[in-house]
């Protein structure tokens, strides 16, 4: 009689619980998305070309992760892509890449990555990061260890792979979408 009891109060507990998470899901998921399409559309913003008049950026219709920004006259002056590789050390590596309108890389902005601290964290560097400014998107981006110009973060092959796997993402899907 005891055990039934216990399970009983268990059962109870679990239930009431389960409801609060639902209920605390309910009431902050639009707020969640909301704030996720901000960050989204600030990190767009950020690694455009500098021409880019800021507050010309809009997403692509149809196209989720993809944005396109204007300068001052309304003409394109850029593009910017999320790209992902799910094969960084520790995990998926979502980055947002810039793309000037005659295909070069004009920056990045790390979205998602849980890397070691001190080595893989080490994506975001300015002297990592300024490796791909300028370069050709029609090429496809390498490190060194693999036949391409990048030099990998010491001690973090994978998770420099996985950015430049990113980077290739958001080439493709760019590819796309100039078609």
């Amino acid at each position: 009689m005891k055990i039934i009891k216990l399970i009983f109060s268990l059962s109870l507990i679990s239930a009431i619980c389960a409801g609060v998470l639902a209920a605390i899901n309910a009431v902050t998921k639009d707020t969640i998305a909301m704030i996720r399409e901000r960050q989204t559309l600030a990190a767009a913003a950020a690694v455009m070309p500098p021409s880019v008049d800021r507050s010309k950026v809009e997403q692509v219709k149809g196209c989720d992760g993809a944005f396109v920004g204007k300068d001052a006259s309304g003409k394109i002056a850029g593009y910017a892509i999320k790209g992902s590789d799910p094969s960084g050390y520790g995990g998926e590596i979502v980055l947002m890449v810039g793309f000037t309108p005659d295909y070069r890389i004009s920056a990045y902005k790390k979205l998602v990555a849980t890397e070691t601290p001190g080595l893989g964290t080490n994506l975001s560097s300015p002297a990592f990061m300024k490796q791909f400014e300028g370069m050709d998107a029609s090429k496809p981006v390498a490190v060194k260890k693999d036949g391409g110009n990048i030099e990998a973060i010491t001690s973090a092959t994978i998770t420099s792979r996985a950015v430049c796997g990113a980077i290739n993402d958001a080439k493709k899907k760019m590819e796309g979408i100039l078609k």
